[in-house]
């Protein structure tokens, strides 16, 4: 069996008085590949934090990578961690590969009087050629296309060889080309980094790679349900957490989500007018 990458055991969270998740329990094992779903609002953002070892519950037990949070240095954890963010704000004017090697310190930019090794550079070039971005080792942060950042900043999360890699909503801002583009990339770690577990975080179907194996879905706060991808993106579970009605869909390994068009009444539009 898949060694446990994340444990959640009834888990809840408060901020100001508000309670943002109830009672939300959620594993994950090596080599699989979660899709965190659910409405703005939902609760996803903190979940994230929570699978970053970057907030602790309110209450309920949290494990990452068989630590267990409060009981465990989170800098010190975080390095086993890897973390896609469209916002990742860059200021400098790094190279591709500058930035990939941000990803070995933990830090924006590159750290004064800190020198890549020969074999940490010769790694950092690999990863950026394995994303696609070969022609573009040396183009400067600021000319990137959005999704060659995205692509990027992939590079950049497995740089650290981490065992966990998390993605938030990482087709944010890319057209469809470069959307795909992506996607296509985040297939391969199925077979590039095979051992490596990942959440993505979204709320639209379609953006969803082939490669999701199991998915949870949350609404207020709360899990609506979890499991395999196909068990649980169904029509009723996500019309369940959207409120409202959407008929799922799927083909050739992509998800689709369309709202249920209402049955037009030309009566009852008529009496409404009157």
């Amino acid at each position: 069996m898949n060694s446990l990458v994340i444990n959640l055991s009834d888990v809840s969270f408060s901020r100001n008085g508000n309670r943002i998740l109830s009672d939300i329990s959620f594993d994950v094992r090596a080599g699989e590949h979660w899709a965190l779903l659910g409405p703005n609002g939902a609760g996803k953002s903190t979940m994230l934090g929570f699978c970053g070892a970057r907030t602790h519950p309110t209450s309920g037990v949290v494990e990452i990578l068989g630590e267990r949070l409060g009981r465990v240095d989170m800098q010190e954890l975080r390095r086993g961690i890897g973390h896609v963010d469209p916002r990742h704000p860059v200021r400098s004017p790094l190279s591709v590969v500058d930035v990939v090697l941000t990803g070995l310190t933990g830090t924006i930019e590159l750290p004064m009087r800190w020198q890549a090794s020969e074999d940490e550079t010769a790694q950092a070039i690999e990863l950026v050629d394995q994303v696609g971005l070969s022609s573009r080792r040396d183009a400067l942060w600021p000319t990137l296309s959005q999704g060659e950042r995205g692509r990027a900043l992939i590079a950049r999360a497995l740089v650290a060889q981490p065992k966990l890699l998390l993605l938030d909503e990482p087709t944010t801002g890319l057209d469809v080309a470069a959307r795909e583009q992506l996607l296509e990339t985040i297939d391969d770690l199925a077979v590039s980094a095979p051992n490596v577990a990942t959440v993505l975080v979204t709320h639209h179907l379609e953006e969803l790679p082939v490669s999701t194996t199991h998915a949870l879905v949350i609404a207020e706060g709360a899990s609506v349900a979890s499991g395999l991808a196909d068990d649980v993106i169904t029509s009723e579970t996500i019309s369940h957490a959207f409120a409202h009605p959407i008929r799922v869909g799927k083909h050739d390994g992509r998800w689709s989500a369309r709202a249920v068009r209402r049955t037009f009444d030309p009566d009852a539009a008529a009496a409404l007018s009157a």
